[in-house]
């Protein structure tokens, strides 16, 4: 490889080197990814992007797309894109962050959550100019003898450097041999792929530096890898993650999609240009800057929204959850909401009941609260009186600003 020292930086690779840097974590080793693009400038001959998933769940959502959006980038870069779906790995499981093993997934479960992942990931990536991998392609045909010989590339005392398996070694926690495997498997993937440089979130950096390892043992020039953080939900807070509730699906509605990313926060709102806009660096400045010389920072929020909800879906979609959020800000009713026929009980039925079986509230107790705190709406007058009972005929019910059910009572 090229020393990077006597590497003239020109205009196309600091463009290059700017584009890998957005958002990411960690690039390493930059010097050694400066030599690869001098090189491929040079010949012609793109390099090597790997990104390997295990598909252990069906549903990918916006913190998911993090690194399949610099993938994207360094895909319309001229670099070939490797998306690995890790159907052997998946078999074994991931013990990153874990502190107890994880179950393996059955062949069933994994074929048809990989049906699914690449549908969706291809929303973002160019089909036309990406590589789709099993890693059993490999895996499978190692057999007995070759897991030995891979095994002796590495140390125990090396994959015990791992802070999850260190800290549940320390604590008695059993580590089973099958997950001492699996940073193995995925390094052997960076071998048989001979990829250039391989993506991953920042609790995937270990998993991407045995890779390195590998290929080094395997007489390859070694990857670089980069990692990118992990996203924080819509509360700002946590991670992004359906088991917390503060995800946004790629697969969601677009009017729900406009209206969550319409909730974060204003310093939320620059994380996620950052790491989920493919607006140029220097275009997002200016709207920062904007925003704090006085501008509404909502202008920014509904250009992100607008452009996540196109992308995902169309500009059509776009200008219709810009509407819908809109018509509901100004306390309209939405054209498409939920209709419903209910059973009407003897003396009517109570407000509460209502809002819970028209499935804008999860409780009464809820319907409560929601009517205490004036976020109650029936026909478009706030209600304050709990002991409400609608009687025959239709309104419409209000849960606060977004929720919206129109019931006939018969």
């Amino acid at each position: 490889m090229a020393d990077p020292k006597h590497i003239e930086l020109t205009d196309e690779l600091r463009h290059a080197l700017a584009v890998t840097r957005r958002g990411c974590a960690e690039l390493l080793v930059e010097a050694d990814w400066i030599a690869k693009l001098a090189r491929s400038a040079a010949s012609g001959k793109p390099l090597r992007i790997k990104l390997g998933l295990d598909p252990t769940a069906p549903d990918i959502h916006l913190g998911h797309t993090v690194v399949l959006n610099k993938l994207r980038q360094l895909q319309d870069l001229g670099h070939t894109v490797i998306f690995l779906i890790g159907d052997f790995t998946s078999r074994i499981g991931d013990p990153s962050g874990r502190n107890t093993t994880r179950p393996p997934l059955t062949v069933e479960q994994i074929q048809a959550n990989a049906q699914t992942y690449y549908a969706q990931a291809s929303l973002v990536l160019d089909p036309q100019r990406t590589e789709i991998r099993y890693n059993s392609e490999w895996s499978e045909g190692l057999g007995a003898d070759g897991m030995i010989r891979l095994a002796a590339k590495y140390t125990v005392a090396r994959l015990l450097e791992r802070e999850d398996f260190t800290q549940r070694y320390k604590a008695g926690i059993a580590i089973a041999m099958h997950e001492l495997l699996y940073p193995l498997m995925q390094g052997y993937d960076s071998v048989a792929l001979h990829a250039d440089l391989e993506l991953g979130g920042t609790d995937q950096k270990f998993n991407l530096l045995v890779g390195r390892d590998l290929q080094k043992e395997y007489g390859q020039e070694p990857q670089c890898i980069l990692t990118m953080p992990l996203l924080e939900g819509l509360d700002g807070v946590d991670k992004m993650s359906k088991s917390k509730g503060n995800y946004i699906g790629i697969h969601e509605a677009p009017a729900s999609m406009y209206a969550k990313l319409l909730s974060v926060s204003d310093t939320l709102m620059w994380r996620y240009y950052e790491l989920l806009s493919f607006r140029p660096l220097d275009e997002v400045q200016r709207l920062k800057d904007e925003v704090a010389a006085g501008r509404n920072p909502k202008d920014a929020k509904v250009m992100l929204a607008r452009e996540i909800v196109t992308r995902f879906h169309d500009a059509a979609a776009a200008d219709a959850a810009q509407a819908d959020f809109e018509l509901r800000a100004r306390g309209g009713v939405p054209d498409d909401i939920p209709e419903l026929n209910l059973t009407l009980p003897d003396g009517g039925l109570a407000l509460g009941a209502a809002l819970k079986q028209a499935g804008l509230v999860p409780s009464t107790a809820e319907a409560m609260r929601m009517i205490d705190q004036r976020g109650v709406r029936v026909d478009g007058v706030v209600v304050q009186d709990r002991a409400l009972k609608l009687g025959a005929g239709s309104c419409v019910l209000q849960v606060g600003k977004r929720k919206f059910a129109r019931i006939t009572l018969s």
